[in-house]
């Protein structure tokens, strides 16, 4: 399997035999970029090309090479470059703050960091004006620890210092990190509660998207408890608990289960309710996690924004309620 070291961010293969036959004998670029959906395959040709993927440990800068049962590949992400990066007075809606972390209240429309399209007005932008950041992660990324969609509202959390960083990054590996979120979704399942285990990866046709891929084809192992908290007509308020913390998790899921978050752009076919969003009425409502210094568990809840609360309001009125 691909084992990920986040602090040198290395991706190792030991042995490909881990995986189904099929997936072998591909090119090496188009076999990365199945196996780390986080990045692009235009992202892994530009690493291959500069030297940055070793096979069975000899540097290898062709793109076009078979990867063939056995193979053991790393690939190492270097760190960012300098840039002229900029603080900007962005008001933030800050949660929890001291000298080792801040949590934030996320609003609809704010990019978590600079990237292609979104070189500034990033929520890395506001917190380099408020405070001194990790530098983990390169100056694009300082002190992101995760990540939440553009138009994913609420509670996200960033490291000041470099043992901040490591050790939030450490919970939410080994899942003692509780992230809880708050959705508006379309139909109403047939149980109270339920959980949804299907791996995650880059959509096979568009880049843009993710989807549900079996492991063997790429996927990486996701996993979503999901609760109803009330049933409004034809919608349901639902709570969930993310197990895996994968790129658009809870909205593959929900779409997969043929009850996608309402207002999503990418995943529920457009599909109209009458009332302007900004985007998917998904809200990152509680996150728990140990503080790194002084062992403390924090809780911190962001409210839920007005634009959900509105919608709320008219899918009861709607379903008199």
């Amino acid at each position: 399997m691909i084992e990920t070291d986040t602090a040198a961010q290395i991706y190792t293969v030991e042995n490909t035999e881990e995986f189904d036959r099929s997936n072998v004998n591909q090119r090496l670029d188009i076999w990365l970029s199945n196996q780390i959906p986080d990045l692009s395959r235009s992202r892994i040709q530009s690493l291959i090309s500069q030297g940055n993927v070793k096979v069975n440990d000899e540097t290898c800068t062709s793109k076009k090479i078979s990867v063939k049962t056995g193979d053991r590949i790393h690939l190492t992400l270097p760190e960012a470059q300098p840039t002229s990066l900029q603080a900007e007075a962005i008001p933030l809606d800050i949660l929890y703050e001291d000298d080792s972390l801040i949590i934030i209240n996320k609003p609809a429309g704010l990019v978590v960091h600079p990237a292609a399209g979104h070189a500034d007005g990033t929520l890395v932008n506001a917190l380099l004006a408020h405070c001194p950041l990790a530098e983990i992660g390169g100056v694009q990324r300082p002190g992101i620890v995760h990540r939440l969609d553009k138009d994913t509202t609420g509670a996200i959390a960033i490291a000041k210092t470099d043992i901040a960083h490591q050790h939030l990054q450490a919970q939410l590996k080994a899942k003692t990190a509780r992230r809880e979120y708050l959705g508006i979704v379309y139909g109403a399942p047939n149980t109270e509660t339920g959980t949804i285990d299907l791996p995650i990866g880059r959509h096979p046709t568009d880049r843009k998207k993710m989807a549900v891929v079996p492991v063997e084809k790429g996927g990486r192992p996701a996993v979503t408890h999901w609760t109803i908290k009330e049933r409004i007509g034809n919608y349901c308020l639902m709570h969930y608990q993310l197990e895996t913390g994968r790129t658009h998790q809870i909205r593959v899921h929900t779409a997969e289960i043929k009850h996608p978050i309402v207002g999503d752009p990418m995943y529920s076919s457009n599909r109209s309710i009458g009332v302007n969003l900004t985007g998917q009425a998904l809200h990152a409502w509680r996150l728990t996690l140990q503080h790194p210094v002084t062992g403390e568990l924090i809780e911190a809840i962001a409210p839920l924004p007005d634009q959900f609360n509105t919608l709320l309001k008219i899918l009861r009125l709607r379903a008199n309620i």
